[in-house]
């Protein structure tokens, strides 16, 4: 992909708002807040697990699961006020500091702009982009849980290109994560790697390998906005 793409698709967790806000509630509850880093990738771990073996439970549920599996590891004690207050952290997540600019750059130079999270509606109350601010810059906001399986899985892409009657040529994913860009470019898909903290490429010949690579979302939307032949407003 040379060109632009017109729709550009969103992961949320970690590429939009900051998973790390989460480390000083797992910090107090597990004494070591670097279980953060264990307890995401466990879930998301689990959660492709789900979807191989024709299972599903929602992202929250699951993720639930996973941090009583930790206590059980680390031998803590996992009491409800704790599983309340990681709830509530993980509903309020604050967004990363390029992204309202980025978004905006994006937005002003025309492009299509929607989400596409693991993390199932929040039927009590605002999402977590809701809580972050940045539900007005997106058209749409598509979770998994409508098809009831997660990222990678090919058709939660497709599912995305239907609801918006595009095709997938006309989409790129834009992630912090490598396993989600593979997904979305084997079903033909663009993909833009976020290279946040904790994440890099994967080189690996044989792999599709994200079409764009930026430090964040001002970089991205440079990019992208070049590639259109638009003038950047940012």
């Amino acid at each position: 992909m040379t060109t632009a793409p017109s729709v550009l698709v969103f992961d949320v967790n970690e590429t939009l708002i900051d998973i790390e806000s989460l480390a000083p509630v797992f910090e107090r509850v597990f004494g070591d807040r670097a279980l953060l880093r264990e307890w995401f990738g466990q879930l998301v771990m689990y959660s492709m697990t789900a979807t191989l073996s024709g299972h599903y439970v929602d992202f929250f549920t699951l993720g639930q699961g996973v941090l009583h599996m930790l206590a059980a590891i680390h031998r803590a004690d996992l009491t409800d006020d704790d599983m309340h207050a990681i709830k509530q952290a993980m509903l309020t997540m604050p967004p990363h500091p390029d992204v309202k600019d980025g978004l905006t750059m994006l937005r002003d130079n025309g492009f299509r702009l929607v989400t596409l999270t693991n993390s199932p509606p929040n039927p009590g109350g605002p999402s977590p982009l809701e809580h972050a601010g940045l539900a007005p810059f997106f058209e749409r906001q598509f979770s998994v849980d409508a098809r009831h399986a997660f990222k990678p899985a090919p058709t939660v892409y497709r599912y995305v290109c239907d609801e918006l009657g595009v095709a997938p040529g006309d989409c790129m994913l834009v992630a912090a994560h490598v396993w989600d860009t593979i997904g979305a470019q084997s079903v033909g898909f663009g993909g833009a790697l976020i290279t946040r903290p904790g994440n890099a490429l994967l080189p690996v010949a044989g792999l599709p390998q994200p079409t764009v690579i930026a430090g964040d979302l001002r970089e991205l939307a440079a990019d992208l906005t070049n590639r259109a032949g638009r003038t950047s407003t940012g």
